[in-house]
C-alpha cells in the first residue's frame, strides 16, 4: 500500500509545470468538440503560462515574490556555529563515468559548498540524506553515503555524521538533532539553496536547532536580455523549484 510521502512526488508533478499545464492542454483538447471557445482559451492560457514560467526572469521574480531570500553567511556567524548540516539534494542512480551512483548536481553543489565552509571555520560536517520519498527502489546508497564517497574523493575530507534514514526536510530536521543534540551541538550553519532555505529553516527551528542561515545557489536576476525572457528547460526548472517550496509552505 502506497504511503502518503510516496505519493507527494507524483502529487508534486502532477500539480506543477510543466505537468499541471499540459494536463489542462490534454483536457481542452478532449473537450473541444464541445467547448470549443472556452477549450481555445484554456490552450491559450496554458501555454501563455508555460512560457512565462520558462523563462529565467519569471523564475526570479517569483522567488522574490513567494519566498524570503536570505544574506550570505558572514564570517562573524559562521564562527559561532557547532556543527554544519548539509541537506541532500537527491541521487543520478546512472554515472557509469564514476562507476557508481554520483549526487545530482543540485546536491553536489551543496556539499561544494559545505566544504568549503569546513575549511574556514573549520566545523564538523553532517550530511542529511537517505532515499528519497522519490527515490527508485533499485538506488543502493543512500545519498549520505553516496556524498560521504564524493567528499572523500573529490576533496580529501570525512564527513563526520551521515543521516541515511531521512526522506525529506521535516526528517532531515528531526533526525540531525538526535544526532547532534546529545553532542551539545545545536547551533548550526544550514547549508542548502536559498530558494530552500525559507523551508528548511522553519524546520530546523521547529525540531530544536539554533539555526544560522549558510544559504547558496541564488536564483540569478535577469541581466541578459532578451535571453533571461525566452522560455529555456533551466528557467522552468527554477521555477519548478520555487512554486515547489512555495507549495511546501503553504500545505506544512
Amino acid at each position: 500500500m502506497l504511503s502518503l510521502g510516496s505519493l507527494k512526488p507524483v502529487l508534486t508533478a502532477l500539480l506543477l509545470p510543466p505537468g499541471g499545464l499540459l494536463i489542462l492542454i490534454c483536457l481542452a483538447c478532449i473537450l473541444a468538440p464541445r467547448f470549443q471557445r472556452s477549450a481555445r482559451a484554456v490552450v491559450l492560457v496554458s501555454s501563455l503560462a508555460m512560457w512565462l514560467l520558462a523563462c529565467d526572469a519569471t523564475a526570479y521574480g517569483l522567488n522574490r515574490l513567494l519566498l524570503t531570500t536570505y544574506a550570505p553567511l558572514s564570517a562573524e556567524d559562521a564562527h559561532k556555529a557547532q556543527a554544519i548540516v548539509v541537506l541532500g539534494g537527491g541521487v543520478d542512480q546512472f554515472a557509469p563515468e564514476y562507476g557508481s551512483e554520483a549526487l545530482t548536481d543540485t546536491a553536489y553543489k551543496r556539499l561544494v559548498y559545505a566544504v568549503q565552509l569546513a575549511k574556514r571555520t573549520p566545523l564538523p560536517i553532517l550530511y542529511a540524506g537517505g532515499k528519497g520519498w522519490a527515490a527508485s527502489d533499485t538506488q543502493l546508497h543512500s545519498e549520505a553515503e553516496v556524498a560521504a564517497l564524493a567528499t572523500q574523493r573529490d576533496f580529501g575530507l570525512q564527513i563526520q555524521w551521515l543521516d541515511s534514514d531521512s526522506r525529506d526536510t521535516r526528517e532531515n530536521a528531526l533526525r540531525a538533532f538526535e544526532v547532534l543534540s546529545p553532542l551539545a551541538k545545536t547551533r548550526i550553519l544550514l547549508v542548502t539553496h536559498d530558494w530552500h532555505m525559507q523551508r528548511s529553516l522553519r524546520n530546523f527551528q521547529q525540531a530544536g536547532f539554533e539555526v544560522m542561515p549558510a544559504p547558496m545557489g541564488y536564483l540569478q536576476p535577469p541581466v541578459n536580455i532578451p535571453i533571461d525572457y525566452l522560455p529555456t528547460p533551466h528557467g522552468l526548472r527554477h521555477s519548478y523549484w520555487v512554486l515547489h517550496e512555495w507549495l511546501g509552505l503553504v500545505m506544512t
